[in-house]
């Protein structure tokens, strides 16, 4: 048994689709389903039933999924373990996002680690703030920018690289000369809501009961592309970055309401208590000269 042919039965079960799977694991179809006929001789049990829609999981596929992702991590632990011997960084770093590419400047960190440590591969997972934070609590994720106002959290060490202005965004039909006058009365508008995992829900809450007001139940954006769209569309008023909510306004799709203005902090965090490993020191140390924070 090879570990590229776990890998490979890991992908085809993530994607279901012999096609994609062979895209992932950068090789061909016909050598993924030989790969994978070849471990299912060696198991002695059939991992997947072949389907008009693509690749199922048997029970047995199913039981032993977990079994060949434990496998694949205890084998990223010994050459990270025998890299840091070697005083080395290198292997996969697992990070949580919470944002657009570019205003996170992964970019830049990714040219950082290229130049660096061409031996650390980012694996980037976008989620909310709150599930990201407990995500590597868990230790399912190594790192994580976050959204967050608290300059210390249990568990984590917390690195500000850069405060966050929020805003109120109404729809786009709302005229200059008619705006809510008072935080009152844009509160009582039909509102865009985050779920309450998300970095800008407590902004949100913090607002209405700012007035002696509940958080309304009604729509709900998990992603900022969704809080813009839903905004645009005319469904409610929403709270969203500075930057993201003025580019909306220059295109004509909403009206940054001036009376409030919110503040939160984009945050990079990690285990508090993790064993000096070099990939994610590597990382670390690259997020931090991209964004010129001392550590």
């Amino acid at each position: 048994m090879e570990i590229y042919q776990l890998k490979t039965f890991i992908a085809v079960a993530a994607e279901g689709n012999l096609t994609r799977a062979a895209e992932r694991v950068f090789t061909s179809p016909p050598a993924v389903s030989a790969q994978l006929k070849a471990l299912e001789d060696e198991l002695g049990v059939r991992l997947f039933d072949r389907t008009a829609r693509g690749m199922s999981l048997t029970v047995a596929g199913q039981r032993l999924l977990a079994e060949a992702q434990r496998t694949i991590a205890a084998s990223q632990a010994l050459q990270a373990a025998a890299a840091q011997i070697r005083g080395q960084a290198r292997g996969a770093v697992r990070m949580g996002t919470v944002s657009d590419p570019v205003s996170l400047r992964l970019g830049e960190v990714f040219v950082q680690l290229a130049e660096r440590h061409p031996q650390v591969a980012l694996q980037l997972q976008q989620g909310l703030s709150l599930r990201t934070m407990q995500a590597v609590r868990r230790g399912e994720l190594d790192c994580a920018y976050v959204l967050n106002e608290q300059a210390q959290l249990d568990g984590l060490e917390v690195l500000r690289l850069t405060p966050v202005d929020i805003v109120a965004m109404l729809p786009p039909q709302w005229r200059a000369d008619s705006l809510p006058g008072s935080i009152s009365a844009l509160t009582e508008l039909p509102w865009v809501a985050t779920p309450t995992e998300c970095g800008l829900r407590l902004q949100l809450e913090t607002l209405f009961r700012g007035v002696g007001r509940e958080l309304p139940v009604g729509p709900m954006a998990d992603t900022e592309a969704a809080m813009r769209a839903m905004v645009a569309s005319g469904l409610g008023a929403g709270l969203m970055r500075r930057d993201q909510a003025e580019e909306l306004e220059r295109q004509g799709q909403g009206r940054v309401w001036p009376g409030w203005r919110g503040q939160t902090w984009l945050c990079w965090v990690g285990p508090q208590a993790a064993p000096e490993l070099p990939a994610l020191t590597a990382v670390r140390e690259s997020v931090l000269q991209v964004w010129g924070v001392a550590g």
